[in-house]
């Protein structure tokens, strides 16, 4: 696993098939929360979160994912749900 330290608010979030799914609001636990205006296509107005264990690598300002953004968009959680493992 990524050292979360590393990870910056406003990184972006890029997925292993390189399209761009959201933009980091902040880490939170073992997850990466989203911001709300950029949590990804159909999930604005909310914020999303992204398990830590989905992250492959950190560069600077982004955040690289070792998912699809199929998966990804499909395994996010909404704020009101328990994590995925």
């Amino acid at each position: 696993m990524v050292d979360s330290t590393e990870i910056r608010e406003h990184a972006e979030v890029i997925s292993a098939d390189g399209i761009h799914v959201g933009t980091v609001d902040r880490v939170e636990g073992d997850r990466i929360k989203l911001i709300k205006k950029d949590s990804g296509p159909g999930h604005e107005g909310h914020h999303h979160f992204i398990p830590l264990v989905a992250v492959e690598s950190i560069d600077g300002n982004r955040v690289r994912l070792n998912t699809s953004s199929r998966d990804v968009m499909g395994e996010e959680e909404e704020a009101d749900r328990s994590p995925i493992h």
